[in-house]
């Protein structure tokens, strides 16, 4: 959204910073061969071309009875029964001309042979079978009726799901080059920050960004590297920093990029390398920064658990993706009608924890957890994904809402 339409003044849109993080995005990292076992939630780096025909032969889609249509009446009728094929076996013998035989499904139809009936729909009496009448072709997969030798199969840069891992497989692929995990190292900033299970002094609190980011990573498929928490001092935060960048591929932090008298880690990054300070114009989540250290690209997160977890849902994973050599990496909406009204307009973006809900109509509605704080993270545990309100803009019941799924942004 424009300036024009939204008086962002010094707030980035959203929009925005993130074509211009995937513009500076790094390359991905080198390519790796690896056991097709070991491919789930992998990047392809390099396109796959079939090397055999899928299927390999005609075969049958049912289990039933396979037989040559021109040899049945218009009406259907009896035909005798001459064998049998399983899945496995060869179709070593041709179908004699008016016979039948058995078939299961995946197996081998027999030459001659150009349609399969359901067992469920023919009658058998002996040696006999009595059948509808059929389609020529009915129940047949054809040879290379899914992929021809030589197709793409698959292109790089796609991220393998379970579905892609079994195409490959059944394709009789062993083995695929995809890119090197990408290494992120994570810092913390804070003096106040202590881990689950040690005691808190007054005004310590325990650190969920380190845990709840790590996971987050781990589920895009990075290799977490955890430099543990920066002292609120210039120097710490520059060894750190420095240490980092020697050892990864590119560096995130939550905490100390907002405008506070101990946040130290802007003039360290600026130290370091060059940093490009963004205040976006997005809520939870506004103190945002990216730069470099070292020629090593750096995101500097929010310190408020939910804005951590929003910014990095929404603004941070497409960089991590495109980093990992991933072509989709923006999200899809949904347009769901609103089950609340929201009249609180904003001149930032707002991503509001939701969750979709039947109505009486039983049509899915959006509605909304009361508490939105950037503070909590009982909303997000609650939610399903994030209601999106543009700028400026106030939504009534009904009105149709982007909806932004968690099972999409955690993926």
């Amino acid at each position: 959204m424009s300036a024009r339409v939204c008086d962002l003044g010094s707030l980035m849109p959203v929009d925005e910073a993130i074509r211009r993080l995937l513009d500076q995005a790094p390359p991905p990292p080198p390519g790796q061969m690896i056991d097709l076992d070991q491919a789930l939630g992998r990047v392809l780096a390099c396109d796959i071309h079939s090397p055999v025909n899928l299927p390999a032969w005609d075969n049958s889609a049912m289990d039933g009875y396979a037989l040559r249509a021109a040899d049945l009446p218009a009406e259907g009728g009896w035909l005798p029964l001459g064998g049998r094929i399983a899945a496995g076996d060869p179709a070593c013998s041709p179908l004699l001309a008016q016979q039948t035989v058995q078939i299961f499904t995946g197996a081998p139809l027999p030459s001659g042979a150009d349609t399969v009936v359901p067992q469920e729909r023919c009658q058998v009496e002996g040696e006999r079978v009595c059948f509808p009448a059929v389609s020529p072709g009915d129940h047949v997969r054809k040879l290379g009726e899914e992929v021809r030798r030589g197709d793409l199969l698959l292109q790089a840069g796609k991220r393998l799901r379970a579905q892609e891992v079994g195409l490959l497989a059944g394709a009789g692929i062993a083995r695929v080059e995809v890119y090197r995990p990408l290494q992120v190292c994570l810092l913390s900033s804070g003096n106040e920050l202590r881990e689950p299970g040690e005691a808190l002094a007054p005004g310590q609190i325990y650190n969920s960004n380190r845990h709840c980011l790590a996971a987050l990573l781990r589920g895009w498929g990075v290799e977490v590297h955890d430099y543990g928490v920066m002292a609120d001092e210039l120097a710490a935060s520059r060894h750190a920093l420095s240490l980092a960048s020697s050892e990864c591929d590119l560096l995130l932090s939550s905490g100390g990029v907002s405008v506070g008298g101990e946040d130290h880690l802007k003039q360290a990054i600026e130290e370091l390398g060059r940093i490009d300070f963004w205040r976006l114009a997005i809520q939870p989540g506004k103190p945002l920064a990216f730069g470099e250290v070292a020629g090593k690209p750096w995101i500097g997160m929010p310190g408020n658990p939910s804005a951590a977890l929003i910014t990095a849902l929404v603004v941070v994973r497409p960089l991590l993706l495109r980093a990992q050599g991933v072509t989709d990496v923006l999200p899809l909406p949904l347009s769901v009608p609103a089950g609340f009204d929201w009249l609180q307009s904003n001149k930032r973006r707002q991503y509001l924890r939701a969750r979709l809900i039947p109505g009486t109509d039983g049509q899915l509605r959006v509605e909304l957890h009361p508490q939105q704080s950037s503070a909590m993270l009982t909303a997000a545990c609650w939610a399903e994904g994030l209601a999106v309100i543009e700028c400026e803009q106030q939504v009534l019941k009904h009105d149709n809402v982007k909806f932004l799924s968690f099972a999409d942004l955690m993926h």
